[in-house]
């Protein structure tokens, strides 16, 4: 029981690790690269339009109301609120526009390699599959959110003041022996936990920010700084391609 429990625990730790990376990483995809991707999709269509003008093709005239089509597609419900309101409710972008507080991006997609230790030792210590109780399950999952929130925003004070803040609290309860029935069912319970883990596991690696932070799993943030030099590249030769046209 104690082993599957704890590589449980191990195991949700690398998940959550690794989900806050992606949402950093997605974060400052958005924010550093986004304008580069819109500015591509400008220029796609005005070399479209360029060249509709010039030949009169109904084909490229075709092509160029599709690419003005691209430039200005259907919002969703998160790019009608530009990010600010998801499934979950408001992003901290969100709750800082209506309290008028300045937005703060994470500095980088990774946080320093202390951060990650001490997020990784709070979190095998105050994980709350290690309660019995339900009053002690819940006051360790209140205080792992405010851990993952400091890890998102690579706060390593933070996570030093969090450390000793549980460091100081009241001890968790012993754990006393279960009968045999009862361990059954908290070792299906466990094999449950895992697969659901799992799923999220292989959905955060499927998608396209996961397969990018795969791409560079030591420098997540040099892989950022790769990609804004070759859409920089791509845009500089889509202008030259539409300043030849215009000519």
């Amino acid at each position: 029981m104690l082993a599957a429990e704890q590589a449980l625990i191990e195991f949700e730790i690398a998940v959550d690790t690794f989900r806050i990376e992606v949402e950093n990483f997605s974060r400052l995809h958005h924010q550093r690269l986004g304008p580069m991707y819109s500015r591509l999709d400008e220029l796609d269509a005005l070399i479209a339009e360029a060249v509709a003008a010039r030949t009169g093709d109904p084909e490229d005239i075709r092509r160029a109301r599709e690419a003005r089509g691209l430039v200005l597609p259907m919002p969703k419900v998160e790019e009608l609120f530009h990010g600010w309101l998801d499934s979950d409710g408001l992003s901290p972008e969100g709750v800082a526009m209506l309290t008028e507080q300045p937005v703060q991006p994470p500095p980088r997609v990774r946080a320093s390699e202390e951060a990650r230790r001490i997020y990784r030792e709070l979190a095998r210590k105050a994980h709350p599959d290690l309660a019995e109780e339900e009053a002690e399950r819940e006051r360790r999952g209140e205080f792992i959110v405010r851990v993952n929130a400091a890890y998102a925003a690579g706060d390593e004070e933070r996570l030093r003041a969090l450390a000793e803040e549980w460091a100081a609290g009241p001890p968790p309860p012993e754990r006393r022996w279960s009968r045999s029935e009862e361990l059954y069912a908290r070792l299906e319970w466990l094999a449950a936990r895992k697969e659901m883990l799992a799923e999220a596991a292989a959905e955060l690696e499927s998608s396209a920010i996961g397969a990018m932070i795969k791409m560079a799993p030591e420098d997540p943030d040099g892989l950022l700084d790769e990609i804004a030099e070759q859409l920089l590249a791509k845009v500089a030769e889509k202008e030259n391609e539409l300043a030849e046209l215009v000519r």
